[in-house]
């Protein structure tokens, strides 16, 4: 049997240790190799993603930050800003879920108050396997209540996400978590560390064994071996976190910080080759200041350990001891370990030894950049291979329409916000259930819309349009509840990109995602990759998680998806296609993953979006409602059980199958409410941005009735399609 080198083992490539010899123009010792596996790991480098990143429209008027720091932030006037980003614990979580999700929010907060931002939001976005397998409940069970035991200790509301569930996550659950924070614009922090002689001070917890080599572990497939790995799993203290983020706003209002850097994956040796990197400088750090939680921890572990709930903070000599009084004023260690260095190199000592000196930049930026052969996957012709005329005409619309709404991926998400404390904070105005959440900015009459949205049946069908999809459904539930738009960030998570197939995927969904944010004007300002979502080389479904926050400039203008008022006219912005593939319908009740995507064209998005933002800007619209899953039919029965009203809904056929018009899940669209005296007013608004709208119905009575030219379809009480839509999911954990 060969033998296994030890770089191998650390996940480096023998190519990648040639170039760190050549780099260092020696050998280097273990410490350093150490440092250098996780620094030039996938989750760390993007080494295999660098150069897709780069078609993503970046810029925009409002951009203060874009990629490359801890998050992307977004000027909200008033010298306010909006701070956020996503990303990924999804390994992690398939090896233990309460912790794995719990530190994934705790990780994505300190990325966040590392901008200089308060966290004022948390969202995500999940995917698991079917619930009639035990073994996904306990992933589920357990991922669901880390997210919500870190975030209510914590006191930042969950207020918005979504839950999706298909076998591809069978294995390999996502756990995306969002973060959002508030920043005024004089306080902006970056991880820079910056003035020779400047200190280098470590806040927070001690530093344990946990999450040692947690990135190589986020840069591999999953396996039966990926179970041994717990310990690579780090541990959360939310009260900790709080103290944290308490102090380090307190050190930035007082002007006491130079520069701040949380600690997540690669510990020690991520934030202070980054930080030095940003500078153009040096660090030197003592290992015998570090304060440790156990006894005879190794240079290789204190420099590799992911242990939650510290930061890095760069200070002036000058200032230390006014940081130390706030730290311990708040219960905090912090030592000073460090000072930053003129000559660009990461020097590390123990017991006045050098234990490690490597280049800064060579840690943080010179990993290789690889180019991987992209291949469409043999699957895409097969599936698309689908006529629809073959497909079975729909015999009872009503059962159709109470299997759908039962089905976990669209019934009522209720059992999993129902265990986050989403008012914490008393600023939520629009919670869970919605198109959008919605916060009030305090002391402002602002408000931001906050949303995560993708759909992987799309992406898996056809990457390209999925991406665009992606974007555009993220957009247009901001629109729904008021809001324009702002920027995105994303967490695309994807199988192994070694593989020509899965590299395709990925780069076709950037391409897509691109070209929707450039239309509808929402640059990317941030994210996360997310690689090797596979086990036992069985890939998920590409899945490219779109963060979307839009403005409101007046909250109490804000809007929902539910029915308010008996009589008001039920109008449907947009036009209905026959269109199937990839659609609920087809999947629950035809058990077929078939054909194309819906079409987007993006121009008749970005004109329905400007329509419904003037309208509803203008007080002339009640309620919105995105059709997206299960279409038209199920958008209908979420607006009246979200109001407790019923709909009487007359449609005509024209070309259409029923299926496909009840159904089917056509892109552009939205179910408005409106006053009846508010008709001229929208329909002027839409003659003005070329979309069509066609008056179906009016909002009245306890069912919703749905006519398609003269034959009743859908005859069902608003208490058969809550029933239906409400129990599901808490009665399979049950």
């Amino acid at each position: 049997m060969k033998e296994t080198k030890i770089w191998q083992e650390m996940g480096l490539t023998d190519t990648e240790y040639q170039l760190i010899l050549d780099g260092l123009g020696r050998e280097p010792n273990y410490v350093e190799l150490g440092m250098f596996s996780v620094m030039w790991s996938e989750h760390c480098s993007y080494k295999h993603s660098r150069k897709a990143l780069k078609m993503f429209p970046t810029t925009g008027e409002r951009v203060l930050q874009g990629p490359g720091e801890n998050a992307g932030v977004v000027d909200i006037g008033d010298e306010l800003a909006v701070c956020f980003k996503i990303e990924s614990h999804n390994h992690p979580s398939a090896i233990e879920p309460y912790q794995g999700a719990a530190t994934g929010v705790g990780g994505i907060i300190r990325d966040i108050l590392a901008m200089g931002a308060r966290p004022v939001a948390l969202l995500n976005s999940l995917r698991f396997g079917s619930l009639d397998n035990p073994r996904v409940r306990h992933l589920f069970s357990g991922v669901v209540a880390g997210i919500g035991g870190y975030g209510n200790c914590i006191g930042i509301p969950t207020v918005g996400g979504e839950l999706y569930f298909n076998s591809c996550y069978e294995d390999n659950p996502l756990v995306n978590a969002m973060c959002v924070g508030l920043v005024n614009k004089n306080n902006l922090m970056k991880g820079w560390a910056t003035g020779v002689g400047n200190l280098v001070i470590l806040v927070g917890a001690s530093t344990g064994r946990d999450g040692i080599h947690g990135v190589t572990f986020a840069s591999e497939e999953l396996s039966e071996a990926s179970e041994k790995k717990r310990p690579s799993v780090q541990v959360g203290d939310p009260f900790m976190e709080k103290l944290l983020v308490e102090a380090c706003l307190e050190l930035i209002e007082n002007n006491y910080l130079v520069g701040l850097q949380d600690l997540g994956g690669a510990g020690l040796t991520c934030a202070t080759s980054e930080t030095a990197s940003r500078a153009g400088t040096g660090m030197e750090i003592d290992l015998d200041r570090v304060p440790l939680r156990e006894k005879n921890l190794t240079p290789y572990e204190i420099m590799l350990s992911e242990s939650q709930e510290r930061m890095l903070l760069i200070v002036e000599p000058s200032k230390e001891s006014k940081v130390m009084e706030v730290c311990h004023r708040w219960g905090l260690k912090a030592t000073t370990i460090g000072r930053v260095t003129d000559d660009q190199i990461l020097k590390v000592y123990q017991d006045r030894k050098i234990v490690a000196e490597v280049p800064a930049r060579m840690l943080a930026e010179e990993a290789p950049i690889y180019s991987p052969l992209a291949l469409e996957p043999a699957y895409i012709k097969e599936i698309s291979d689908f006529n629809l005329d073959k497909l079975p005409e729909i015999v009872d619309a009503n059962r159709v329409l109470l299997a759908l709404l039962s089905s976990p991926t669209i019934a009522s998400k209720e059992w999993v916000y129902g265990q986050y404390d989403y008012m914490v904070r008393t600023s939520t105005v629009i919670h869970p259930g919605s198109d959008a959440a919605v916060i009030r900015i305090r002391d402002t009459h602002k408000g931001l819309a906050l949303t995560t949205d993708c759909n992987s049946l799309y992406t898996y069908l056809d990457p390209y349009v999925g991406g665009m999809i992606a974007v555009a459904e993220a957009a247009r539930n901001i629109v729904c509840s008021g809001a324009r738009p702002l920027a995105v960030t994303d967490c695309l998570n994807f199988g192994n990109p070694e593989k020509p197939e899965i590299f395709w995927q990925f780069q076709k969904a950037i391409e897509g995602m691109s070209e929707a944010c450039r239309v509808l004007q929402a640059p990317v300002v941030g994210g996360n990759v997310s690689f090797y979502n596979e086990r036992n080389g069985s890939p998920i479904y590409p899945t490219p998680t779109v963060g979307m926050v839009g403005l409101l400039e007046n909250v109490d203008k804000r809007c929902t998806q539910a029915f308010k008022k008996q009589g008001d006219i039920i109008v449907l912005l947009g036009n209905s296609y026959n269109e199937l593939g990839g659609s609920q319908y087809l999947l629950q009740v035809h058990h077929l993953v078939k054909g194309k995507p819906p079409a987007l064209s993006l121009e008749q998005e970005k004109a329905l979006q400007e329509n419904l933002y003037q309208a509803i800007s203008q007080g002339v619209i009640n309620s919105a409602h995105d059709l997206s899953e299960g279409g038209l039919a199920v958008a209908l029965a979420e607006c009246c059980i979200s109001g407790g009203l019923g709909a009487k809904v007359v449609l005509k056929k024209e070309d259409l199958r029923v299926d496909a018009l009840l159904f089917g899940e056509s892109q552009s669209r939205v179910i408005v409410s409106i006053k009846s005296a508010g008709i001229p007013a929208l329909w002027q608004l839409a003659q003005k941005n070329g979309l069509e709208v066609n008056a179906i119905g009016y909002v009245g009575g306890e069912s919703l009735t749905i006519k398609v030219d003269d034959r009743e379809w859908i005859n069902l009480t608003i208490k058969e399609i809550e029933q239906s839509w409400k129990n599901t999911i808490a009665k399979l954990m049950s």
